[in-house]
């Protein structure tokens, strides 16, 4: 039986990301075979494996909110660091707390 759809978390990662996890599989999920096949270190290869990880757990976690999975994808992926990361999180979730807060308030003419 194929996947008609494919899970958000695996349409979310690179191409080079599903190589990896192909590798992975087909290696047994031996990270030395997966070592030796890229010809680097085994630290290397458990560091991108755990980078993996944190992608998927990232998608699995903000499936609601796109914008907070693209700020933490970025700082997952070094492309934004984790303090700035922090940082666009809270002051997005606080505005959107306060929209919320405004939505939420109706005057006499918004409920006629």
């Amino acid at each position: 039986m194929a996947i008609e759809l494919v899970p958000d978390w695996m349409a979310e990662l690179e191409e080079e990301d599903v190589t990896f996890i192909k590798k992975f599989l087909l290696a047994s999920g031996s990270l030395k075979e997966m070592a030796r096949q890229y010809g680097v270190s085994y630290p290397t290869v458990r560091l991108r494996l755990d980078r993996l990880i944190q992608k998927i757990q990232i998608s699995e976690h903000t499936e609601g909110d796109p914008y907070i999975a693209l700020v933490k994808r970025l700082a997952v992926e070094e492309k934004l660091d984790f303090g700035t990361a922090k940082i666009l999180i809270a002051a997005y979730k606080s505005a959107r707390s306060g929209e919320t807060a405004t939505q939420g308030s109706t005057t006499k003419e918004d409920s006629v």
